[in-house]
Parts: C-alpha cells; structure tokens; sequence
C-alpha cells in the first residue's frame, strides 16, 4: 500500500524496503480545459545537489535536453508534449546505489515551456502528483498529490529524494517559482544560456 503525502511530509524509502535501488519517478498532471491560445507542455526534471543545496556542475541538471546524468544514476525517459492520457506523464529513472557520493539530495521539478509566450501558468493545471515506485515490482512506493496551490507560478518543485545517515528518505516540497525553469536553474546553481 503507498503512501500518500502532505506537504511537508518526509518518508524513508529505504529502511522499509530493504535492496531497493532502482526506482521511478513519475509526475504526471491535467490542464483545465481553458483556451489559452496553444498547447500545454510540461516539462520535468531533476537537479543533482550537493550538501549545499546546488549542483556541482552543469551535467547535474537532467531535463529533456539532456537526458542522463553522467554517473548513470539519473535517466530522463523522454518528454511528453502533451500530458495527454492517464498515469504518469513523464518519468525518471534513478538508480540510487550508484548517485555520486558528493551528490546527497535529488529535486524533482516540473515547468512549463513558454509560459509567457503561451499566457499559461499553474493556475492552469491540476490533478499534478509525484509518485516513487520500485522498478523492480512495480510497486507503488509514495505518491504526493500537489493540490491547487499555485495561481501565477510556472515552475514548481514536487519534491526531493534525499540520502541521511545512509538512508534514502523522500521530503514532499510542492513549492512554486515565477520565472519559470530559468528561475530553478538559478536557484540550483545552473547557468542558463
């Protein structure tokens, strides 16, 4: 039976789940059906972090431009353009046994792409959930309903999978940025061309 989250909430992954390694990161989201001139595109991604909250280098951003991180540990499965359909809209593969010791936290994030071109925003989108499940099984490990939070945001981190005491725990975030995936790569310590 998964876990269902609140904001805020933290999970251990690991300690109930003795071997787990590789899991799936799913996020998945609605638009409400409001004619906004063009088509929704969300985009996830992951930011490999250090201690400090940032990434050590550029590689540590995996988006839909770059689809792995070097290590192997992180693999974007590819963008979906349309959020069309039930289930996952976009998923990350994470092999937790081989992230890099200097890179302790992992922020899973969704933007929207153009939204100031396209007029679109957060306020927009709903049903937009996270959820971890075992690659292994196929069992559902967590899941996070984001909720309708958000009005004018066009960035949000659903969450992070974050390693403590050698232990893989998930922290439930669900906040909102203006500015879109420029402002996450700048908060994360990426430079933006």
């Amino acid at each position: 039976m998964p876990i269902s989250l609140q904001k805020g909430q933290k999970v251990n992954l690991t300690k109930g789940n003795p071997g787990l390694s590789k899991v799936v990161v799913g996020l998945g989201w609605d638009v409400n059906q409001f004619d906004t001139g063009g088509d929704f595109d969300l985009d996830a991604s992951a930011f490999l972090l250090t201690d400090s909250g940032k990434t050590s280098r550029q590689e540590d951003f995996v988006f839909y431009g770059n689809l792995a991180h070097p290590s192997g540990s992180v693999q974007h499965m590819g963008d979906n353009r349309t959020g069309a359909g039930e289930g996952d809209d976009e998923q990350i593969k994470v092999d937790l046994s081989s992230v890099p010791e200097n890179l302790t936290r992992i922020a899973f994030t969704a933007t929207i792409y153009e939204p100031e071109l396209r007029r679109q925003n957060f306020g927009q989108v709903n049903n937009a959930f996270i959820r971890i499940y075992n690659e292994a099984t196929g069992e559902e490990l967590l899941k996070y309903d984001l909720g309708e939070d958000f009005s004018i945001e066009t960035a949000v981190v659903f969450g992070e999978l974050y390693k403590n005491n050698g232990e893989w725990k998930f922290n439930a975030i669900g906040s909102g940025y203006q500015g879109g995936l420029g402002a996450l790569c700048a908060n994360y310590g990426i430079d933006v061309e």
